[in-house]
C-alpha cells in the first residue's frame, strides 16, 4: 500500500466521505482513515438530505464508499489515528496497527463524541427518540409528547424552536430552574409546562422512549426528548497539532475550512454545531476544493 500522499482525511463519515469525492475528480492522491466508529451509529434513519430522505445513515456512507471506489487514487484505511506529526513539508499520521503515512495536506472530518448524561435508558435513545436536531427528525416525532431536557437560556431558546413541531412540550430543567420570570411567563403563555423535578431513568422499548420517571418517583407520559449534550472531539490529533478551538470545544476554522494551523484543514461535526449529513457534505465538499486550489497554486 502506497504511504504517500497530496491528502489524509482522517474520518470516512459525511464530511469525509464528500471531501474524498471532491479531491478524486481533482485527480487528488487521497487516503481516507476511518475507525468506522459514526456518532450517528445507532440512529435508524437520516432525514432532510435531499434524495436520501428517510434512509439509514449506514446505507447513505455505503453508498458513498462504493462511488467512491471507481476513483483510483482514493484509498481507504480502518483504524484509529494516533498521531500526527509535521513531517518535511507535510504531516506525518500514524495508525493504532503501527502504519505511517504521509501527506502534504491533512483534512479533519473525524467528528465528536457526545458525553451522556447518567440517566438510566437516555444513552439507548439517543439517535432514536433522545434527539439533537429538529430539522434532522423533528416532523417524524410532530405533535407528540416531546420535552426538552435543559435549563436557562438554553431552554428557553429550545423551546421556543421545538414548539414549531408539536403543542405538547414540557421543559424539564432536571433541578431548580434558572429560567427568568420573564421567560416562565412567555412559556406558561404557550402552555409550555418547566417540571424541576430531576430525572431518574427513561423507559424505553429498543430506544423508543414513553415515559420519564424522577427521582421522587413521579412519571410522565413522553415519546421525544430534545437536548444538547457536551462533547469532546473524537479525534486528539488537532490538539497534538496545535490546533485552537473555539469554547464549545469546536475546531477552530475559517470561512475556508482552513484551522489556525498551516496546511490542517477540518470539516463537519468537528467545527459547527449544525450537525446534520446536509451540513457535513457541504463542509467536507468546500474544505476540499479549497485544498485542492492550494495545492494547484503551490504547484503552478
Amino acid at each position: 500500500m502506497d504511504t504517500n500522499y497530496d491528502v489524509i482525511i482522517i474520518g470516512g463519515s459525511y464530511a469525509g466521505l464528500q471531501a474524498a469525492t471532491t479531491l478524486g475528480r481533482s485527480l487528488r492522491k487521497v487516503l481516507v482513515i476511518d475507525s468506522a466508529e459514526p456518532c450517528n451509529k445507532q440512529t435508524p434513519h437520516s432525514h432532510n438530505f435531499l434524495t436520501r430522505d428517510g434512509e439509514p445513515p449506514a446505507a447513505i456512507a455505503a453508498k458513498a464508499k462504493e462511488q467512491l471506489a471507481e476513483y483510483a487514487t482514493v484509498g481507504f484505511f480502518e483504524d484509529r489515528a494516533a498521531y500526527g506529526i509535521p513531517y518535511n513539508d507535510g504531516f506525518e499520521v500514524g495508525v493504532l496497527s503501527g502504519k505511517s503515512f504521509t501527506a502534504r495536506k491533512l483534512l479533519f472530518a473525524s467528528g465528536v463524541k457526545d458525553t451522556m448524561p447518567d440517566i438510566r435508558g437516555f444513552a439507548q435513545c439517543w439517535g432514536i427518540s433522545a434527539l439533537h436536531c429538529p430539522y434532522c427528525h423533528g416532523y417524524e416525532v410532530r405533535n407528540q409528547p416531546t420535552g426538552i431536557l435543559a435549563n436557562g437560556d438554553g431552554a428557553f431558546e429550545f423551546a421556543k424552536l421545538i414548539n414549531n413541531w408539536t403543542g405538547q412540550l414540557t421543559v424539564f430543567t432536571n433541578g431548580k430552574s434558572t429560567l427568568t420570570d420573564d421567560q416562565l411567563i412567555k412559556l406558561k403563555a404557550k402552555q409550555i409546562d418547566v417540571v424541576e423535578a430531576e430525572v431518574k431513568e427513561i423507559i424505553h422499548q429498543n430506544g423508543q422512549m414513553s415515559k420519564i420517571i424522577f427521582a421522587d418517583d413521579t412519571t410522565i407520559n413522553i415519546n421525544a426528548l430534545y437536548t444538547r449534550l457536551p462533547l469532546v472531539q473524537h479525534c486528539h490529533i488537532p490538539q497534538q497539532l496545535g490546533c485552537q478551538f473555539t469554547e464549545n470545544g469546536l475546531i477552530k476554522v475559517n470561512e475556508f475550512g482552513r484551522t489556525t494551523i498551516p496546511g490542517v484543514y477540518a470539516a463537519g461535526d468537528a467545527v459547527t454545531p449544525m450537525r446534520s449529513v446536509t451540513s457535513a457534505v457541504s463542509t467536507g465538499m468546500f474544505s476540499a476544493a479549497v485544498i485542492n486550489k492550494e495545492l494547484i497554486d503551490a504547484d503552478f
